[in-house]
């Protein structure tokens, strides 16, 4: 015979307490462009998954390629002008 278990800590996972700070929201939205480049980058290659990649499905993953590196030079650069590194 098996126990029966409870859900309380499924439920109290999601407490109110458990909610994200506001500083943690703000690094969301200051990584978000980086997220956005990642799954462009990521739609790219999997629409190449199933077929040799055409020379159009090649530009479009040096594009976006570029822009997620792009995006994330832009975070580094935010970040090390917010720490105060190089200023």
């Amino acid at each position: 015979m098996n126990p029966i278990v409870t859900v309380q800590d499924a439920v109290t996972a999601f407490a109110e307490w458990n909610e994200p700070t506001g500083a943690e929201l703000d690094a969301i939205d200051r990584e978000m462009p980086v997220i956005l480049a990642d799954v462009d980058l990521l739609d790219a290659h999997i629409a190449t998954l199933d077929r040799t990649p055409t020379e159009l499905d090649e530009r479009r993953l040096r594009r976006a390629r570029r822009r997620a590196l792009a995006a994330r030079v832009e975070l580094a650069n935010l970040s090390a002008t917010a720490t105060g590194v190089g200023a």
